[in-house]
């Protein structure tokens, strides 16, 4: 293993820059700053406050937040004293949130900046401790301030061996049940030492952290990795305030995902006008100057590196880019390896619609059925308490089966062709997994077979085949009750998961078309192809025919 452990780089930089500002939380629209020796202070103390509860070294304690300095200094207390985060997800429904307490038998849970926590508090149980974050949230039984003034903080803390269990990253599985990822402090530093090295990051370089630290992509890319270069970290307030927080935080890495760089797009050529923006970037004088505004308007005026990951993006999106001057690296990853794995980083741009190349210490190769398999140092030890699992996922040469289709091109670039199995992830970055929202379709009895696309778009669409009496019915009948089976049906799921529209398809789906394998199985990927582009756009839960789109 090459990297230093991680909270010995934590300790490093408290050291060596202990009154520079690490973290910068806005409240009320200004900065609350916090520097390395007072986040390692608050971190002590937290970490006696949990002892005195009765919480230890290998006790697993929850944190069900958005992103802020607590979040941060939470986990680094957590570190300190060898207990096992579990994040959750701050939107996840009373469903997941109860089975990731139960399943990693979680004795306390963090619980801070919450959208809708009134919905979510009947998934606490009321058998483990609750502590709060300093904002408005659910009841809980200690406060911030009292956690952190509850008892003596120790000056130091015991080290912890590299193959100690750190933390448990609850991802979707095929089951439909979150699979609990297990890492340890040596796998996380791995990963997070090597982003920083990769991206030859310094104490200069500035983040926002604003995409969820439940997913391992910000854990590793933004918090672990500002261990082993010392930057700052800044936070989004509110999602009505984030253009303004991104501004303010000035990133100079910048890691976001393929919706919000749609969103981006959108909103740029809503205010050029699509037209006038073409015009201006033919222009070699001008462009520079109207790609220069751009990037100003979007906070991202210094930054060196421009991110995106975590779902398959266009390349149609990364060229539109490239033309305004921004070089986005795509890259890959998933919990299962800690979200360092492949990177088109030094951007290339003849690489475009790959995802770029291994990593530093980073391994590659097919397998059967064009299968991607991967080896680093910062592969997980397996699933919480899913031996058979487990085994499943490795090979005999200790290579993890990724559930990716890749091909490998001479220069040893990654590109993703689909997934080995059914399930795919839409543009915010969640595996969707389709057969039990079909099936849940299927109960309209208008229909006679259907398939939930949507890889790569913001949620997942249904495509139906009507049945043949269904296809004589009068449309506006058949609109109103797909409708009425849309509203029943998404309420019942994630909200990631939720339907954006559905198609009633033209052609019926046959053998003879190649859209049904012989055994009258829905081949997906071919309706994925031919549709994808087609309905990216709907939105809003329509019923729409195919000659209507």
């Amino acid at each position: 293993m090459s990297a230093k452990p991680i909270l010995e780089m934590f300790e490093h930089w408290v050291a060596t820059q202990p009154q520079q500002t690490y973290l910068r939380q806005p409240i009320n629209g200004e900065y609350q700053d916090y520097t390395w020796s007072e986040v390692k202070q608050q971190a002590l103390k937290l970490l006696a406050g949990l002892n005195q509860l009765g919480i230890h070294k290998g006790d697993k304690v929850a944190i069900l937040s958005k992103n802020c300095a607590e979040w941060f200094i939470t986990d680094i207390a957590l570190m300190m004293g060898g207990i096992i985060s579990v994040p959750i997800y701050p939107t996840a429904n009373t469903k997941t949130i109860s089975y990731v307490i139960e399943h990693s038998e979680a004795k306390a849970i963090f619980i801070g900046k919450l959208d809708h926590y009134q919905e979510q508090e009947a998934a606490i149980p009321g058998n483990i401790l609750r502590m709060d974050f300093p904002y408005p949230t659910m009841p809980c039984q200690y406060s911030w301030q009292q956690m952190q003034a509850m008892a003596e903080a120790a000056e130091s803390y015991p080290g912890l061996a590299a193959d100690e269990l750190m933390t448990l990253i609850y991802t979707s599985g095929s089951t439909g049940n979150p699979k609990g990822v297990m890492h340890t402090y040596g796998a996380h530093g791995h990963n997070s030492a090597m982003v920083a090295k990769d991206l030859a990051a310094t104490t200069e370089d500035r983040v926002i952290s604003y995409l969820p630290l439940a997913h391992i992509t910000e854990r590793t890319y933004i918090e672990g990795a500002s261990f082993y270069y010392g930057g700052t970290i800044g936070f989004a307030e509110a999602l009505d305030t984030f253009v303004n927080d991104v501004k303010r935080a000035a990133p100079t890495l910048f890691l976001s995902v393929p919706r919000l760089w749609t969103l981006f797009q959108q909103n740029v050529i809503a205010k050029i006008g699509h037209s006038k923006l073409e015009l201006l970037l033919k222009l070699p004088i001008i462009k520079g100057v109207v790609a220069k505004k751009i990037r100003a308007e979007l906070g991202l005026a210094d930054a060196r590196v421009l991110g995106c990951g975590s779902a398959p993006v266009p390349a149609s999106l990364l060229q539109w880019y490239q033309r305004i001057g921004m070089n986005i690296t795509e890259a890959w990853g998933m919990s299962e390896n800690g979200a360092y794995a492949t990177l088109n980083y030094p951007f290339n741009p003849a690489k475009i619609g790959t995802v770029g190349k291994p990593g530093l210490e980073c391994e590659v190769k097919i397998g059967d059925n064009q299968e991607l398999l991967f080896k680093s140092p910062g592969l997980m030890t397996g699933y919480y308490k899913q031996e058979a699992e487990t085994a499943d996922t490795f090979t005999a040469d200790g290579f993890l089966k990724t559930g990716d289709c890749a091909e490998l091109d001479e220069d040893g670039y990654v590109k993703i062709i689909g997934r080995v199995k059914d399930n795919f992830k839409s543009a915010k970055g969640k595996y969707i997994s389709p057969v039990p929202i079909e099936r849940k379709i299927m109960q309209n009895h208008l229909i006679e077979m259907t398939c939930v696309i949507g890889s790569g778009l913001p949620h997942p669409i249904a495509l139906v085949q009507l049945s043949e009496a269904a296809q004589k019915q009068d449309r506006e009948q058949v609109r109103a009750s797909l409708a009425q089976t849309i509203s029943e049906v998404n309420p019942t799921l994630e909200s990631h998961e939720t339907l954006d529209a559905l198609v009633i398809v033209s052609e019926n789906w046959e053998i003879e078309n190649d859209i049904l394998t012989p055994t009258l199985k829905i081949k997906r990927h071919v309706l994925e192809e031919k549709f994808n582009p087609i309905v990216d756009g709907l939105r809003k839960q329509q019923i729409k025919f195919q000659d209507e789109i």
